[in-house]
């Protein structure tokens, strides 16, 4: 069975075998005395090295210069009893770029005349000396040796700021009664940030992941949303997470469009699905249950909500209050009717299109008509 090589002597022929690949001739472990003979010699043309090799798993720059001092002293001590030029070689697990700076800024000050190497066991080399210009290789890179792999963190396409601003690059495509937004060419994710009150950073990344996922185009003009069919099937299932809501009835048993304005206005809220459809005159669907969105869903005062009660057990509600899951785009596209925030056109299409009550009905509708051209073909 043939025996394994000590740490030391296998690490000797790693530098030995990376001498001889570029050419150098080498001899390990050299006849002598064991306490006064290098590690290896190694000769080329009229090149003669002694070797001393030392090695450190952590590529610390304290622990690797202590080691190389060390290598100097002795390979100089060797090399001066053989007339040979000194070689200090430290191997370690891995080299840093600021390591190897460290290497190359200590031997041009404190050992100028001593050649020195630094070898990493992830194949990287760097020498300093005569003749050994041709052995330096860059560390391996994007291997992750000794760090754990970091998932990609989830970017989501339709956050809630995120549909705004996808609303107010629509916006100049709708007229200003079904969409309030700032109307304008944008060709920079400065130029969005600044129309959609948005931070430089959020509006930035929004474009780049558009972009990674090909829904936006750039390159000959002002930013253009393309794929639309894809990107509104998305947003449309991304608008589907159910959000908590409050089946109630007014105090006053007289239902009504008035009634619901004036709890719309006492709620602060905005009226959406098939009302606010109503409110904008693109109501295609008659006897469904107003909806009023709230930021949250909490009495605004006393603890109760005024003019309305929940609803007794099987009694059909006259009014849903529900919380809304992107306040920021909701609100912020909300047109007014009268007195009455209403949803844009936008947000009553992605709201009504999973809505049981004759919703896709709706949205067909929607869709065939006013946003026809919005769409770019989404259902």
């Amino acid at each position: 069975m043939e025996a394994s090589l000590s740490p030391h002597l296998a690490r000797g022929d790693q530098l030995a075998s990376l001498l001889e690949e570029a050419g150098w001739s080498v001899v390990v472990e050299p006849e002598g005395p064991l306490d006064c003979r290098p590690d290896l010699v190694a000769s080329r043309d009229a090149h003669r090295y002694a070797v001393e090799l030392k090695s450190v798993a952590e590529g610390r720059a304290d622990r690797v210069i202590a080691l190389l001092s060390q290598a100097i002293l002795q390979a100089s001590r060797y090399a001066a009893d053989m007339r040979m030029r000194p070689l200090a070689v430290v191997l370690v697990g891995r080299v840093s770029p600021a390591l190897r700076q460290k290497v190359v800024d200590f031997q041009r000050l404190y050992a100028p005349d001593v050649a020195v190497g630094l070898v990493s066991e992830a194949g990287g080399s760097l020498f300093i000396g005569p003749g050994l210009e041709g052995l330096d290789r860059e560390e391996p890179r994007g291997r992750g040796i000794g760090k754990p792999v970091q998932p990609r963190k989830a970017f989501n396409l339709f956050s809630d700021l995120n549909q705004w601003m996808l609303k107010v690059l629509l916006a100049p495509e709708l007229p200003e009664r079904l969409l309030h937004a700032p109307r304008s060419e944008y060709f920079s994710g400065s130029d969005l940030a600044h129309a959609a009150d948005v931070s430089p950073m959020s509006a930035s990344r929004f474009l780049r992941r558009l972009q990674e996922e090909g829904f936006l185009d750039g390159a000959r003009g002002p930013l253009r949303l393309v794929r639309r069919e894809e990107l509104f099937r998305r947003w449309q299932s991304a608008a589907m997470r159910s959000s908590p809501e409050l089946r109630m009835s007014y105090l006053i048993p007289a239902g009504g469009t008035r009634q619901l304005h004036k709890l719309a206005a006492r709620l602060e809220a905005c009226v959406g699905l098939f009302a606010a459809a109503d409110l904008l005159e693109l109501g295609h669907v008659s006897g469904a249950v107003p909806h009023v969105y709230v930021r949250r869903l909490s009495p605004p005062q006393g603890g109760e909500w005024l003019g309305v009660v929940p609803s007794a057990p099987g009694e059909a509600p006259q009014v849903i209050i529900r919380q809304a899951n992107a306040p920021e785009s909701l609100f912020r596209g909300a047109v007014r009717v009268g007195e009455v925030l209403v949803s844009d056109v936008l947000q009553v299409w992605l709201d009504v299109s999973a809505n049981p009550s004759r919703g896709a009905e709706q949205a067909e509708m929607l869709g065939r008509g006013v946003l026809a051209d919005v769409l770019g073909g989404a259902p």
